[in-house]
Order: structure tokens, then C-alpha cells, then sequence
């Protein structure tokens, strides 16, 4: 299954040590299979790093679903029990997960189901009531990848443009170090940091199909490096 996840920035590597808690299902990486969900959030926090947000594709090995070693627990709709288990890891700030399982899938707990959820808990709407509204409220979709083993259940896509971005990029840090006696590493903040570089990686400008010699000029231009 094709799932995505989006953030300000392309994900080539997981790391779950800088996952938060406190999220829906615990701390983890969250992916959906819903990709304008991923896009939305991918706009969202891009905004607040003044970047372009990018979407990585993964494909989920469904396997993962009849794997007797990892503990997977699935909620197919809003429910009493995916409202509990929501609230259970909302509350929790620990690094330490408030539950056992490897892999979460369900509904996501957006901005207005979270307010009618607090609705719900100060006694403004019943349970009752609360839970008849949600199945008015729109399809949404996540997966919580809670542990090491869940992570292996999920391989990033990589697009042929990818890999030319790569060369692209060993290319012009190579040039930033012989031409402007810069270290390797910050040649490579720089770059990664650019203008040019979130144009590079932004696939409908098409910038990734130029000569690396052309883009590297119009990286020279925006540092004004002469």
C-alpha cells in the first residue's frame, strides 16, 4: 500500500528518537494512505518553517497486518474505543509510550474532532451525541509506527528524479569546497538551507532537469558568492 507523510522537509531517514509525544497514537512516524492529507500537512508545517513542504512516499508491506510479531491495533471508524485510546496518549508528555503496540492505524483527531472531543469532556455534548456526530465528519486516515520492527514495515519510494537530485547535489558541494575553500559540511548547510536547493527539490519547477552547472550558477547568484 502506497502511504505518505508529509513535513517541511524530504524524509530519507526515520528517526524515531525525534518523534513527540503526545500525538493521537503515541510518539511515532505517522503515515496515511490519503495523499491530500499529506499534502495539507506538508503546507502546514513547511509555513511554519518558511519552507516548501514536501511529501515522501513510502510503500506499507500489508504483510505487516498478519506478522505475529509485532502487536498492531486497528480502529476502522470512530469509536468510543479510538476516542479512549486518543485521549490516553494526548495526556501523555512522557518519552515513554502509554502503550504496548508496535503499529496503530484509524481515523485522525484533527482540529475538529479535537474540539469536540474537549466538547465531549467538559459535559457540553454527551458521548452519545458526540459519538453520532463523528460519522458525519470526514474520512481520514493514519498509521503510527511505533517501534523499530513496525519501521521496517514501511521503504521509501525513490523516484528517478531523486537520484539525480542526488548527483546534483554531491556535484555542487564538491564545487563549494574546491572554489570557495569551504568544509564539506558547510557546503552543505548552505546548499540545503538555499532558495535554490527547495526549487531543486520542488519537481514541478523542473529545475532538476537542468545541467548541475546551471543550477550551480544560480546558486553562486543567490549566495553572492564571486
Amino acid at each position: 500500500m502506497r502511504v505518505y507523510h508529509g513535513s517541511y522537509t524530504l524524509i530519507e531517514k526515520i528517526d524515531l528518537e525525534k518523534c513527540q509525544p503526545g500525538k493521537d497514537f503515541g510518539r511515532g512516524f505517522y503515515v496515511t494512505k490519503i495523499r491530500s492529507q499529506a499534502e495539507y500537512w506538508a503546507k502546514r508545517i513547511g509555513r511554519e518553517k518558511h519552507t516548501t513542504g514536501v511529501v515522501t512516499e513510502f510503500d506499507f508491506h500489508e504483510y505487516a497486518y498478519h506478522d505475529n510479531d509485532l502487536k498492531m491495533l486497528r480502529f476502522d471508524n470512530y469509536c468510543e474505543e479510538w476516542m479512549d485510546f486518543i485521549l490516553l496518549n494526548r495526556a501523555n508528555e512522557s518519552l515513554e509510550q502509554a502503550h504496548s503496540y508496535d503499529i496503530v492505524e484509524g481515523p485522525v483527531a484533527d482540529d475538529n474532532v479535537t474540539r469536540r472531543i474537549y466538547a465531549c469532556l467538559s459535559g457540553a455534548v454527551s458521548r452519545a451525541d458526540f459519538l453520532e456526530e463523528l460519522k458525519f465528519f470526514r474520512y481520514t486516515h493514519q498509521i503510527a509506527l511505533c517501534t523499530a520492527g513496525a519501521l521496517q514495515m514501511i521503504e521509501r519510494k525513490v523516484d528517478r528524479s531523486e537520484l539525480i537530485i542526488d548527483d546534483i547535489d554531491e556535484a555542487i558541494t564538491g564545487s563549494l569546497v574546491i572554489d570557495f575553500g569551504m568544509t564539506e559540511e558547510k557546503a552543505l548547510d548552505i546548499y540545503l538551507e538555499s532558495q535554490t536547493y527547495r526549487m531543486l527539490i520542488d519537481e514541478s519547477t523542473g529545475l532538476y532537469q537542468k545541467p548541475w552547472t546551471e543550477i550551480y550558477k544560480l546558486l553562486v547568484q543567490e549566495l553572492k558568492l564571486h
